[in-house]
């Protein structure tokens, strides 16, 4: 039996969802773990090359601030190569290389990582470099010799324990230009609270060496200010030496030499950061530029942190517990019919358990099957209960028949003559007639019912089973006509299709009142030959009409054996029919008559010869 099923309510499309459910969250789940991961090592890997790349360029840059030019820098360079495992390459203005990590003759990088110039360094994170544009060790001038270092550093011991008398933490550091600072705990210059016993301004006093680069920078910056003397609008009079003493920068101390009031202030800016570089320029190496490359360095390998590590561990555990928790309410509410469909089938078969339609899918339509099978099973089992009942009641009346004579002649109470022996032999053809027909039933319930095929003409069989029935048709004055149609051929058992049909023309003259007709008819079909059996007789009953071919059913309950037939020619000529691989039917209309019809397969007609024999 075929159901419709919805295409939603199908099990199959129910677990393809489920499926794909789970396999977008491990997805969705796992892209955006891959995505998290991925993007933090990047992010750390970016990092630490960038910090690589400034740590480089603070070397290179360091080197340029303390040397004159760049003749001594191979040694520099390939160190820094060998640590980090990157080409290093520095290049005049034109590209034109004049020290390179990598062999003679390699290309460079198509872009310069940056510019190598301490006078003018924004990206160096050096202390006072983002301030003043230069890199804090190119101090030039500004060196002090060993007998001024030493006394500068005297002088801030005693400025140190001095502070430490006033309760005041410090830490002493030297500059690049050799002079020693102090600083507070945060590493900050010494520029705020000076206690009185302290302040006896010698610290912050220029040395000679500082003095003499400190006149050459005002001389240089007075001459670029004179040059603006128009713009300002006024004479520029600059006196560093009366702006306060120095400091531990050389220049904030000249940047507290300016007055700091509009278009003064600004031109007096410019003019000393360009006379420092000017000032400083003899004393650092020329601008160069800088490329970068992978050189022997290893692939990047991205180690997971424990952290990630951890949000791998927490995200599988929660697609874990989402797919168990999915899978198992799934399996659930699909396990739980089956296991009503289980608990119904190990029931005894004479109870005939049922089971509750929970469901519209495959489950819902098996139940609906099994449900059906057992109706079935039920009517079987009621069958084969009647049919048992009806064979003892079909063999009783004549073996009690048989039986009662044979007794009555043994008591010598009736002679065996002729009538009684003619009696007796009509009930033992009954049973003999009756036992046949059981054991034709059988072998084709059991399907050994042996068929001998060959090729048989309908017009043929048809004049063949009216022979046999037409002198009975006669005594029960009946008329017993063929109309076969054209010779259509099929493949069949010509004895077992004789049976078939002498069993419908035999009960066709039994129901036909005298002056009646049956008709034998045969044709062709779409494939098939179908036999038709008709008559005039008296019809069934629509109601009845379903019964027809079971066993020992009568459409007239009054009949005997005698009149009626045994009541197994029908399911007979069923059986006969199915094992053909065709099927029987009938239609009729009580009080007009009844066609019982057997549709056969049709077999191709064999080859006539040339003299007309087949």
């Amino acid at each position: 039996m075929s159901r419709a099923l919805p295409l939603r309510r199908s099990l199959l499309v129910r677990l393809l969802i489920t499926s794909v459910l789970i396999a977008l969250c491990s997805v969705a789940a796992t892209a955006w773990l891959a995505v998290q991961t991925t993007t933090r090592a990047i992010q750390e890997e970016q990092g630490q090359v960038l910090a690589e790349d400034m740590d480089i360029l603070g070397q290179l840059s360091g080197y340029a601030a303390t040397h004159p030019d760049w003749s001594g820098v191979d040694g520099t360079l390939r160190t820094i190569a060998r640590r980090t495992g990157r080409r290093i390459a520095l290049t005049t203005g034109d590209r034109t290389p004049f020290a390179d990590s990598a062999a003679r003759g390699t290309s460079l990088p198509p872009r310069a990582a940056a510019t190598v110039d301490p006078l003018r360094t924004d990206t160096y994170t050096e202390p006072g470099a983002q301030l003043a544009g230069v890199d804090p060790r190119a101090v030039g001038p500004y060196r002090l010799p060993l007998t001024e270092r030493l006394r500068v550093a005297k002088l801030a011991t005693v400025r140190q324990m001095c502070f430490a008398r006033n309760g005041l933490q410090t830490r002493l550091e030297r500059m690049p230009s050799g002079r020693t600072v102090l600083t507070d705990s945060d590493g900050r210059l010494d520029s705020g609270y000076v206690p009185t016993e302290c302040a006896d301004g010698l610290l912050n006093t220029p040395t000679p060496t500082e003095q003499k680069a400190l006149d050459g920078l005002s001389a240089l910056t007075r001459t670029c200010l004179d040059r603006h003397k128009a713009l300002l609008g006024e004479p520029v009079a600059l006196s560093l030496a009366a702006a306060g003493g120095a400091t531990q920068d050389p220049y904030l101390f000249e940047k507290r030499a300016v007055d700091r009031h509009g278009a003064l202030a600004r031109t007096a800016n410019a003019c000393v950061d360009d006379a420092r570089r000017r000032q400083l320029a003899p004393y650092v190496a020329p601008v160069a530029q800088l490329f970068l490359g992978t050189g022997d360095r290893p692939v990047p390998r991205f180690d997971m942190s424990t952290a990630n590590k951890a949000k791998v561990a927490g995200v599988a555990g929660l697609v874990l517990t989402l797919t168990v928790a999915v899978t198992a309410l799934v399996a659930t509410r699909l396990v739980r019919p089956l296991r009503a469909l289980t608990q119904a089938a190990q029931q005894p078969p004479e109870r005939h358990v049922r089971v509750p339609v929970t469901t519209q899918d495959e489950t819902g339509i098996l139940a609906l099957a099994f449900n059906e099978l057992t109706e079935r099973r039920e009517r079987m089992e009621a069958q084969r209960k009647a049919m048992v009942s009806d064979i003892a009641h079909e063999l009783r009346t004549p073996l009690t028949n048989i039986r009662g004579w044979l007794e009555v002649a043994r008591d010598g109470l009736v002679d065996p003559d002729p009538e009684l022996l003619s009696s007796l032999h009509e009930e033992a053809v009954v049973l003999q007639r009756v036992i046949d027909d059981l054991q034709d039933l059988a072998a084709a319930d059991a399907g050994t019912l042996r068929l001998h095929r060959e090729e048989v003409r309908a017009d043929e069989l048809l004049e063949q089973v009216a022979a046999a029935h037409r002198v009975g048709a006669e005594a029960a004055g009946v008329l017993l006509v063929t109309a076969p149609a054209g010779t259509p051929w099929l493949d069949a058992d010509p004895v077992r299709m004789r049976q078939a049909l002498g069993n419908l023309v035999s009960n066709a003259i039994r129901h036909t009142p005298p002056g009646g007709t049956v008709t034998l008819c045969a044709h062709h079909d779409d494939g098939h030959v179908v036999f038709e059996v008709a008559d005039t007789g008296c019809g069934i009953e629509a109601g009845d009409l379903a019964s027809v071919f079971d066993r020992f059913w009568r459409a007239e309950k009054s009949r005997s054996r005698r009149t009626g037939g045994s009541g197994l020619g029908l399911a007979i000529v069923r059986q006969l029919a199915a094992a053909h691989g065709g099927t029987a039917s009938v239609t009729s209309e009580a009080g007009t008559g009844t066609v019982f019809s057997l549709r056969l397969p049709t077999a191709q007609a064999p080859a006539v010869s040339a003299n007309g024999s087949g």
